[in-house]
């Protein structure tokens, strides 16, 4: 082997010994071998500087840093290994995360083919919680492609990792090019001023970089990305955004190139708090506002204008000081729930909520291209609502709800309405009425009882959120059910198949998201011990003979 890597891959990592020796690994599976791999130790105060020796010893084309003193962020660990770095072709690790086997393979030989000053790759997200894969922002590694300059394709500006690049040496060093220390966010400045700093760059469709998500783990130990609930999180998200307008303005970047990256702050940045909104209380929404809304004021006029409708009124009610209601618009974001009012002026204009805006929030919170009476009835917008859960007899679950439907679409009169549940392939239906309390409200009552829930034979684990049907004539309409952002969780023992397959059932609020009506299978019991082991042995070959053998397991409990 050559005594000059041809890259150096820099794993940052602090108080992870346990994910550390994974993504070393992943390194040490790399098809093109002549690298070096640098873990650049964050001071760790646990076992990760054993970890790391006994992995530098193992193989002699790791070394390991290890900082004097813990800066709090991933700069200090990244520059320092920048410092010590031999090869001409760098890259960035995190020590959760990994590089498939080609990553090295596929950034070096994309260098080969173009004089470019970084190549990028697309970004594999694991769900640590799920395990479903997903890649980082398709639409922008969809083909192979050399991009001459960040204004031929300002949109890469929502690609802002710098993990799926693979840099040239002498590009950084010319440019000075290097993590800016004490701030969160370090990414997004130093992905803004390599984009603008580039001549050119290469894109590739393949994936050269598997980033592990648990979006849901303690809030506390949550990643910095993950630690919305922080006002001093927002803060420092707004602080990088400013000094990516500030480098924007040094270097000369023209004004289609500052609308991209405005547009990128409020469909990627400001939208991640405005899903959160709804679980938010007033103490923190007023600070939210004090942060956002002076750098909100700054963005160009033609960022708001590409946001989705119900994102730009969310926007302009916390610009408007109106928090409680953009709270209310935030309840379903992205899934097509109507707002509860609207308001028509006298020129046909149809406005969120119950009064017409003054004139200078009337663009922004103008609904009418939503065609609330106007789309087709399946995908007619509504605001279906649980305003009361309680325990019914049994396993069943009492539900008072409200629909508001403000594009008038519904005939005036009761209507038969339908809350639909599958924990499995099956649907469960649980028809009530809806009555009329006035226009465009209607209220009924409805009674789950999860005891006749269609589980599969081999049981069920996981999570389903029921829905609302309506019909009209042989129209149907399915659409999202909101329930109380709190209330007591309970659970009831379901003794499915006469207590052959055993199952634990909470009801509880899903404290995340939209905010819906959540229900939860456990299996318990012989399920837990028997039908579903088999089940998981069985894998992808489930089919017939495990399900007879299920069914005789069943039968020989009874």
């Amino acid at each position: 082997m050559s005594t000059t890597p041809d890259v150096t891959v820099t794993v940052i990592v602090y108080n992870d010994a346990e994910r550390l020796p994974r993504a070393v690994a992943s390194l040490r599976r790399q098809t093109h071998r002549n690298i070096e791999i640098v873990i650049s130790d964050d001071h760790s105060t646990d076992a990760t500087p054993d970890v790391a020796r006994r992995l530098a010893a193992a193989d002699d084309r790791v070394t390991y840093l290890r900082l004097p003193e813990n800066s709090g962020g991933c700069s200090a660990p990244r520059n320092r290994a920048l410092d010590i770095a031999r090869a001409p072709y760098l890259m960035f690790l995190d020590s959760d995360d990994e590089l498939p086997e080609r990553a090295v393979e596929l950034l070096l030989a994309a260098h080969a083919e173009a004089d470019v000053d970084f190549t990028m790759g697309a970004v594999e997200r694991v769900r640590v919680d799920t395990g479903r894969t997903s890649t980082w922002m398709p639409h922008l590694v969809a083909e192979r492609r050399t991009v001459r300059g960040i204004e031929a394709e300002p949109a890469l500006f929502f690609e802002h990792l710098s993990t799926s690049k693979m840099y040239r040496r002498d590009f950084l060093d010319r440019n000075g090019l290097r993590f800016p220390e004490g701030i969160h966010y370090e990414d997004q400045l130093f992905s803004a001023q390599a984009y603008c700093l580039a001549r050119a760059f290469t894109v590739l469709p393949e994936p050269v970089y598997r980033w592990y998500i648990a979006p849901f783990e303690a809030a506390e130990s949550a990643s910095i990305s993950n630690q919305r609930h922080k006002l001093t999180n927002v803060r420092d998200r707004v602080h990088v955004q400013r000094l990516i307008d500030a480098f924007l303005v040094s270097s000369g970047q023209t004004d289609a190139v500052r609308e991209a990256k405005d547009h990128k702050f409020l469909k990627h940045d400001f939208r991640m708090y405005a899903g959160d909104l709804p679980f938010r209380d007033e103490e923190w929404l007023r600070g939210f506002a004090d942060i956002v809304n002076p750098y909100l004021a700054e963005l160009s006029p033609g960022a708001y204008a590409r946001l989705p409708r119900v994102e730009r009124v969310v926007t302009r009610l916390v610009r408007d000081g109106r928090l409680r209601d953009a709270q209310l618009a935030a309840r379903g974001l992205g899934h097509g729930v109507a707002p509860r009012e609207t308001a028509p002026d006298g020129d046909g204009r149809v406005y969120w909520g119950a009064e017409v805006p003054p004139a200078a929030s009337r663009g922004d919170l103008d609904v009418t291209d939503l065609g609330l009476d106007t789309r087709p009835f399946p995908s007619a917008q509504f605001r279906h609502e649980i305003t009361r859960v309680e325990r019914g007899p049994g396993a069943s679950v009492d539900l008072a709800i409200r629909t508001y439907d403000p594009g008038l679409r519904l005939p005036v009169g009761p209507q038969v309405a339908t809350l639909l549940l599958a924990p499995g392939r099956r649907r469960m239906r649980s028809r009530f009425r809806l009555d009329p309390v006035r226009p465009g409200v209607f209220e009924g009552s409805a009674r789950l009882d999860l005891a006749e829930a269609p589980l599969p034979l081999d049981g069920f684990e996981g999570t389903r959120h029921p829905v609302l049907l309506l019909t009209s004539g042989r129209l149907r309409n399915t659409s999202l059910l909101l329930a109380p952002l709190s209330f007591p969780p309970f659970r009831a023992r379901i003794d499915y198949r006469r207590g052959a397959t055993p199952h634990e059932v909470t009801v509880e609020p899903e404290g995340r998201g939209t905010g819906r009506l959540q229900l939860r299978w456990t299996p318990v019991g012989v399920t837990a011990r028997l039908i579903r082991p088999l089940a998981r042995r069985a894998g992808a070959r489930v089919g017939s003979r495990v399900r007879g053998a299920a069914r005789t397991v069943a039968s020989a409990v009874r």
